[in-house]
């Protein structure tokens, strides 16, 4: 084994992390099902890329409006409790769409609305999922808990299309059955946060306002410079190359003539690469080079889009989208250690509320992406998308090498 580096399961030896990472999986499947089953219900109804974008835009709204504040709230109040009414809300807005899909009068308006709950109410549960992790293991196995929290991310990311695609190929109220199972799913993962301890709470939480604590949380983030480089990275490259899911139905009818339903199989591809990623790198998020891997996934993922949008054919299409999941899913998965790293635990909530903004972005940027994708042909915008990645992350990987230079030498 490197040093520096430990067992990639370390973390998973902990009883109570065990149970927060099974119940994540369940969170995160449920919450990568409606990225499908939503983008899948508005093709649906309007045929158009920019209508899969505008399904998802209410998620990113919500999620830049409260989201800073949701941070706070997570360096509050019980972790367990913020996350229990988040998933349960969550749950109830999927339900109302089963029922409107059932009785035929579901909109894009309507997926739109619910994005936005979904939103406001990750903007609470994302940073409180976070610091609960830190909560729960020892400093020692931080990074490597953010890590394997972000692989039951990936793992979601493979069983969630797998569930939903699953459920599309029924007949006619295939979406309702899998919005009724989404919601099933929040609701399990609230009750196995009966079984975690008390959640730890600041203890002079009661001397300051929220608003004063979000004050705190973001003037402590700019003033880190090495946290506001890591931050700026993260966000940055995620807002320009995550919102290429928006374009995989249009993908599929307009560039390589399949129909929309294999959008499952091309997610699940995608998950499988992203899963790979994250697993063999979760032994060394608490290790050195965590930041050097971190600078080459973000560089891969701009390379690999590339990749993608010279795709010529359906087959193709798959074996370059596993490496773009692998080199998304492995920045994605590293992000959480090494921001934890240079973190303090009283603001781990606020600083990982920031980093959720690269999904609210990724909500916002989908209806412009969608539209471009109409306008200029998919595979034109992807290519400009991994373009602007690649650049971003040469440019950003060499200002936090710059930062751990100057760390090291102090």
């Amino acid at each position: 084994m490197p040093p520096g580096s430990k067992g990639t399961f370390s973390a998973l030896r902990i009883a109570d992390f065990r149970t927060l990472f099974v119940g994540t999986v369940l969170s995160f499947t449920a919450f990568f099902m409606s990225t499908l089953v939503q983008g899948y219900v508005a093709f649906e109804l309007e045929g158009l890329n920019v209508a899969v974008g505008t399904a998802v835009f209410g998620q990113g709204l919500g999620m830049v409006l409260v989201g800073p504040l949701g941070g706070a709230y997570a360096d509050r109040l019980p972790k367990r409790l913020v996350i229990a009414l988040g998933q349960i809300v969550s749950a109830g807005s999927l339900a109302v769409l089963a029922v409107r899909y059932s009785n035929g009068t579901l909109t894009v308006t309507h997926l739109a609305l619910n994005s936005f709950v979904m939103g406001s109410a990750f903007a609470f549960v994302g940073p409180a999922r976070q610091a609960l992790v830190v909560d729960l293991v020892p400093d020692a196995l931080r990074g490597n808990a953010m890590t394997l929290t972000n692989v039951s991310n990936t793992t979601s990311r493979l069983l969630g299309p797998a569930v939903a695609g699953g459920f599309l190929r029924l007949e006619s109220m295939g979406p309702a059955v899998a919005y009724w199972a989404m919601a099933g799913l929040y609701l399990g993962s609230s009750l196995l946060l009966a079984l975690l301890p008390r959640s730890v709470v600041r203890a002079n939480v009661g001397e300051t306002h929220v608003l004063q604590d979000l004050r705190d949380g973001l003037v402590y983030a700019w003033r880190h410079v090495e946290l506001r480089h890591l931050l700026i990275f993260f966000v940055s490259v995620m807002l320009v190359g995550f919102p290429h899911v928006a374009l995989l139905n249009g993908w599929l009818e307009t560039e390589v003539g399949r129909p929309r339903e294999d959008v499952a199989i091309v997610a699940i591809f995608s998950a499988i690469g992203a899963f790979t990623a994250s697993l063999s790198l979760a032994r060394f998020a608490d290790a050195v080079v965590a930041t050097r891997i971190y600078s080459w996934m973000a560089i891969g993922f701009g390379l690999t889009l590339i990749l993608f949008s010279r795709a010529s054919d359906y087959e193709t299409g798959l074996a370059a989208i596993v490496l773009v999941g692998a080199t998304s899913g492995g920045f994605h998965a590293l992000n959480g250690a090494v921001t934890a790293r240079v973190t303090e635990v009283p603001f781990m909530g606020r600083v990982m509320s920031l980093n959720f903004l690269a999904f609210a972005g990724f909500g916002l940027v989908s209806p412009i992406t969608g539209g471009l994708g109409d306008r200029f042909g998919v595979n034109n915008v992807l290519l400009a998308m991994g373009g602007i990645v690649l650049v971003l992350s040469l440019c950003m990987s060499l200002v936090v090498t710059r930062d751990r230079q100057r760390i090291a030498a102090a």
